[in-house]
């Protein structure tokens, strides 16, 4: 089978892992799988597999729709043989449809995540329909966002299926963790809690704070660790003096490569308001991190509550702290959601999972 992903681009994001994933996943992946861009710069990841042989096209498009998209894409599928033409988020979806029209490619549409609050539009109430009886598989990266599709896309939830993302396992190296303890000039006895995520309205870093607030009066020798930038980082840094915590803080901005600043975490820390299927809930896990997050989106499925971590109401500071000080108080409870944490991992979200889950969707179809 020929496979081609249609998607924005292959910047370094969670839609753009699971493409990664699944083209490495390949015994040889510069063959049978492709990549089509509607936007550009290709990004990073896109360089990286292009280096190894990936066939990757990329056209801009232009402002409103634009139809030489469509041309573009079915000239890539009929070069490439292409036998399923799998596109990757809304946008690319109608355009890639579109472009399987009169081929023999079959369509798979995944949908990665949802804008909070969720919303929908005439447009879409009358179109998606029609772009449903076109596709031969609809994908959610969770039962929430599977649910979120058929309520506000219009597309009957039998013809949704759930494959949840899956990454490979993470791997740290305690030296450098240590080292890192030292340069972020965190005592030896002092906790960490810590999380990674873009700052951005959407992550709620301002209940995080105020939860951790709260914590630092009860565990005085309690300090966070943000990792990630955005938009959101002047407010927050003025809200840490605001709460008087500034000194328990330590913004530490984007790193390609959060791995020792994850296993530097006594506890991973997720305050979303809205969540598909986190990568980097999913990195913590397999790094045998205990986890507190809001029960927004797909968080409740990953972090299994009391087990492998704690799941609370959405945006409550108060119920926030709690979690994460019940955790901190008890080390042995720690040590044992760390260890199922890393289980329920290795049985439902290691990479191998994830593809193994696509290649069948694939096959199914292929032979339908």
């Amino acid at each position: 089978m020929n496979i081609l992903h249609v998607t924005f681009d292959m910047r370094i994001g969670g839609t753009e892992m699971v493409i990664k994933n699944l083209i490495e996943g390949n015994t040889d992946p510069s063959k049978h799988m492709s990549i089509f861009c509607i936007e550009s710069p290709l990004g990073p990841w896109g360089e990286q597999l292009k280096k190894k042989g990936v066939p990757i096209s990329t056209k801009a498009r232009t402002p409103g729709f634009d139809v030489s998209i469509i041309t573009a894409i079915r000239k890539h599928i009929k070069h490439h043989k292409i036998d399923v033409v799998h596109c990757h988020q809304y946008t690319p979806w109608v355009y890639g449809t579109m472009a399987a029209l009169f081929t023999s490619a079959k369509v798979v549409f995944t949908e990665h995540g949802r804008f909070y609050p969720d919303s929908t539009t005439w447009k879409r109430k009358l179109v998606n329909p029609l772009l449903s009886r076109c596709t031969h598989a609809v994908t959610a990266i969770s039962d929430a966002t599977k649910q979120a599709v058929a309520k506000f896309e219009h597309i009957p939830i039998n013809k949704i299926q759930t494959i949840y993302n899956g990454i490979k396992p993470l791997s740290a190296v305690t030296t450098k963790t240590t080292a890192l303890r030292t340069e972020l000039t965190l005592p030896p006895e002092a906790n960490v809690i810590g999380t990674v995520a873009r700052l951005d309205p959407i992550k709620n870093h301002v209940m995080l704070l105020r939860a951790f607030s709260i914590i630092c009066e009860r565990i005085p020798q309690t300090y966070l660790v943000i990792v990630g930038d955005g938009e959101m980082r002047q407010t927050l840094e003025l809200l840490t003096e605001e709460l008087n915590i500034g000194n328990f803080v330590r913004f530490v901005g984007y790193k390609t490569n959060p791995t020792d600043y994850i296993n530097l975490f006594d506890v991973f820390v997720l305050s979303s308001l809205s969540e598909g299927t986190s990568m980097t809930l999913l990195e913590a896990m397999s790094l045998s991190k205990p986890c507190v997050v809001t029960d927004a989106g797909g968080n409740p499925e990953i972090v299994k509550h009391k087990v492998s971590g704690m799941v609370v109401e959405n945006d409550n500071a108060d119920a926030f702290a709690n979690a994460i000080v019940a955790l901190l108080e008890d080390p042995q409870q720690q040590a044992i959601m760390a260890t199922q944490a890393r289980q329920i991992f290795d049985e439902k979200f290691d990479v191998k999972c994830m593809n193994a889950a696509y290649r069948e969707l694939y096959e199914n179809i292929s032979a339908s």
